[in-house]
């Protein structure tokens, strides 16, 4: 059975790590659940020219129009404050969550256990009930109140991945970049993917 997988968007700088990995769990048969903050919105349209719509079941069908190889039953959206959706309850987790791009205030709100919108809620499911927890921060320099967020978030199980990409893969563009660190997200999910060679392998 395909596993389930709650991608949240947030406002940080790096939304093409976000919807490249939101089609590539599509095309891996993956059940996606998918939330977005308002920030998010903005960056979409800023740094790829996508406008998210506010309201989910349009959002929905503008990603679909965006990657129409898929099956829409996969994905489900769901807005910021929609407390009856599966993600906000321990009785219906995902198998997975991540959280790419990850602002520093989404890491400190979950870090603190916040809850206080969708995002942060599912979070604080999926940490609770012993799920994998992903977060990707965009962010740099970190200042001690960043590291001391992700060392509690580490400690009570999350994996923190920061879009660091390597070149020994000598990448030739910017996709390829955006593609090692996706591929990077895609082996912690174990969901196979083809997006570059592994090191190791022959030509």
């Amino acid at each position: 059975m395909s596993p389930t997988v709650c991608l949240a968007l947030t406002g940080a700088s790096g939304m093409p790590y976000g919807l490249r990995l939101l089609e590539c769990l599509l095309a891996a048969d993956c059940r996606v659940q998918l939330l977005y903050s308002q920030a998010a919105q903005i960056v979409a349209r800023q740094e790829m020219d996508v406008e998210l719509p506010s309201r989910p079941a349009e959002a929905k069908a503008l990603l679909l129009a965006r990657y129409p190889a898929v099956d829409r039953d996969k994905l489900a959206v769901f807005g910021r404050e929609e407390w009856f959706a599966p993600v906000a309850s321990g009785s219906n987790p995902p198998d997975a969550m991540v959280v790419c791009p990850c602002t520093m205030g989404t890491l400190a709100a979950i870090a603190q256990g916040m809850s206080d919108n969708l995002i942060e809620r599912a979070a604080d499911v999926v940490l609770k009930e012993g799920r994998k927890l992903i977060l990707v921060p965009r962010e740099t320099p970190f200042s001690a109140i960043h590291l001391e967020n992700m060392l509690r978030l580490s400690r009570a199980g999350a994996v923190i991945l920061p879009p660091s990409p390597g070149f020994y893969h000598h990448p030739q563009s910017v996709q390829d970049i955006v593609d090692f660190v996706v591929a990077r997200i895609l082996d912690q999910l174990r969901v196979p993917h083809t997006l570059m060679q592994r090191w190791g392998e022959a030509n």
